[in-house]
């Protein structure tokens, strides 16, 4: 079977959900015993959002291979089994950069370089390397960023519109819409579906199957009127409405829906039934908890929903896996100044977690919840900086270095616990130039990391550009914070634990990348299990 293609688009707004659509897409063909691939095209024209405030873009996903990616990609790992690397996401700006690098060496031999075909010809190339990542894909699923009507999105637009014509019997497109109710008529109205589509056929992408995102079910009469002004037919227009209680849902409700029966159809693929018995006693745990657990995170980017998601998804995955309910608890470190404020915000918090991040705003809070976890025996987990966080914290207030800090905080420090990576002291461009993607880890027998992954090696994914400062491991480990895995090839500290304390771990990786629903990361799990314990 030659590949097949399906391409996703969205219109109306933004932020209807076309990442997580895509990932379900992908469970239900996986669920029907297709291997697949994903490909997200961003149109913005940063080289990858390794760059942009999380504030602008939310959380950046990191791939094994160190790519900088766009935070679907967490989706896209979440929910299928499609392998993720640098070919599974490209921005403008990478487009462009390519192009105009070629176009500098003499590459196109003194052409004119114009965005047709030029920059059509480079996403095309873009999307049949998407395949070539692994052996026997059979379908790649490609979601296209931004919104149609969007100046970015026109050439990615134009370039699918292309690819279909040359692979006209392997392609498919879907395009996702917004159905708004309007309380003032007490109805929900199709027309910005249908000038959306029209805007497609302009175009000249004709969608296959629209998915319309709304917060109750299309009644069917809403139904036939889409399908008469889309030129889709009936059984082709799915609703899409809000999951109650999970997410993780949105698959089998596509299953009920028959998408994956309607891509197999237009695909000419295998006719088997989607098998998804365990995703289904999954979510039956997620409606019936057995209790509450209640999680601070005590970070420098929570007024936005997606700069920490893989971190709340994964906190969320540890919950599913104990069978309880989970309550997150958000609390600005900038806001704290004092170990009074953090125990009012966090009084009944069963545990907390430090996230990630860069700069000094909010450093002093982070320090002072690590404080009160040590003293209170409070579950903590801290991930990159808040592993850093972990370490400095012991240092000022049980080994009474008082100028303990991190050179990312003052670069003039007597005592720099957390210091700039050697091959980082002459960087001057910061996109792409962290430690970025897996590397390997050495753990301690008897430790707490040892007794959650069960391994003594194991690999994880980073991003960041200091690191844990050797001259005082041994200081440290005599007074009772233990180095419990180091990278093996240049003795980098990769965990710390605070000893006589039930559960207080700091990682320099972000374990947060590599957690499933239905199989939760090892850390993720055991602080869950720690903070029920607690």
């Amino acid at each position: 079977m030659k590949t097949k293609y399906i391409f996703i688009t969205g219109g109306v707004v933004s932020s209807l959900g076309k990442g997580l659509t895509a990932s379900s897409i992908g469970k239900l063909l996986e669920a029907r015993g297709l291997k697949i691939a994903m490909l997200k095209l961003d149109p913005y024209l940063n080289v990858d959002p390794g760059t942009m405030n999380p504030f602008e873009h939310g959380e950046v996903y990191v791939t094994d291979d160190g790519a900088e990616t766009d935070l679907d990609l967490g989706h896209y790992y979440r929910f299928t089994n499609s392998p993720l690397s640098k070919a599974s996401n490209a921005t403008t700006g990478q487009i462009y950069d390519t192009i105009i690098r070629r176009e500098r060496r003499g590459d196109y031999l003194g052409k004119t370089v114009q965005v047709v075909p030029h920059v059509t010809d480079e996403i095309k190339k873009r999307i049949l390397s998407c395949h070539e990542q692994d052996k026997n894909i059979d379908v790649v699923l490609v979601e296209i960023g931004g919104t149609v009507g969007d100046i970015e999105s026109d050439p990615f637009l134009e370039a699918i519109r292309q690819f279909r014509l040359e692979h006209s019997q392997q392609c498919v497109n879907i395009h996702i819409t917004y159905v708004p109710f309007l309380p003032a008529a007490k109805e929900l109205k199709t027309k910005p579906t249908q000038h959306s589509v029209q805007m497609l056929r302009q175009i000249g992408i004709i969608p296959d199957i629209v998915i319309c995102r709304c917060e109750n079910p299309l009644e069917e009469g809403l139904k036939s009127k889409i399908s008469l002004f889309c030129s889709v037919p009936k059984h082709r227009v799915i609703d899409l409405p809000d999951v109650k209680h999970s997410i993780y849902q949105v698959p089998l409700y596509l299953k009920e829906q028959g998408l994956d029966t309607e891509l197999a159809d237009l695909l000419d693929l295998k006719k088997r039934q989607a098998k998804l018995s365990d995703w289904e006693a999954m979510i039956e745990s997620i409606k019936n908890p057995k209790g509450k657990v209640k999680v601070g995170i005590v970070g420098k980017y929570l007024e936005h929903a997606d700069a920490y998601k893989s971190v709340f998804e994964a906190l969320y995955h540890g919950a599913i896996k104990a069978g309880v309910r989970l309550e997150i608890h958000k609390v600005e470190s900038d806001k704290i100044d004092s170990i009074e404020a953090l125990k009012k915000e966090c009084a009944d918090c069963d545990g907390i977690l430090i996230p990630g991040g860069f700069g000094s705003r909010g450093w002093e809070g982070m320090l002072t919840a690590a404080r009160y976890c040590r003293e209170n025996k409070v579950p903590c987990l801290g991930i990159c900086l808040g592993m850093q966080v972990i370490t400095v914290e012991f240092a000022r207030n049980v080994l009474h270095l008082t100028n303990g800090n991190s050179t990312e905080i003052d670069l003039e420090t007597t005592e720099p616990i957390i210091s700039l990576l050697s091959e980082q002291e002459n960087v001057k461009d910061l996109g792409g130039t962290m430690r970025l993607g897996a590397y390997p880890c050495q753990l301690k027998k008897g430790s707490l990391s040892y007794k959650a992954y069960k391994s003594t090696k194991i690999s994880e994914r980073h991003r960041h550009r200091y690191e844990f400062n050797n001259k005082y491991k041994e200081l440290c480990e005599k007074n009772g914070l233990s180095i419990m895995g180091v990278e093996p090839d240049r003795n980098l500290c990769e965990i710390v634990e605070v000893q006589e304390h039930p559960w207080m771990v700091g990682v320099q990786f972000h374990p947060e990348f590599k957690s499933k629903p239905a199989d939760p990361h090892p850390l993720f799990r055991d602080f869950i299990e720690a903070m029920i314990d607690g």
